[in-house]
């Protein structure tokens, strides 16, 4: 099996309206080296939002 690349790091997404934090996803750090947004369906909300990476 390959080992995990030294790039990759793993992140936690906030949601920008409510806070609530999903689950970590990965991130490759040499081709998104500021933060990471992404659209993602929040449960507490219930809409999609923007999900900011967390500090």
């Amino acid at each position: 099996m390959s080992k995990k690349s030294e790039n990759r790091s793993g992140v936690e997404l906030k949601c920008s309206m409510c806070g609530f934090i999903i689950r970590p996803t990965e991130k490759n750090k040499a081709k998104t080296p500021d933060r990471l947004e992404l659209n993602k369906f929040c449960k507490v909300c219930n809409k999609t939002v923007v999900f900011n990476e967390k500090k």
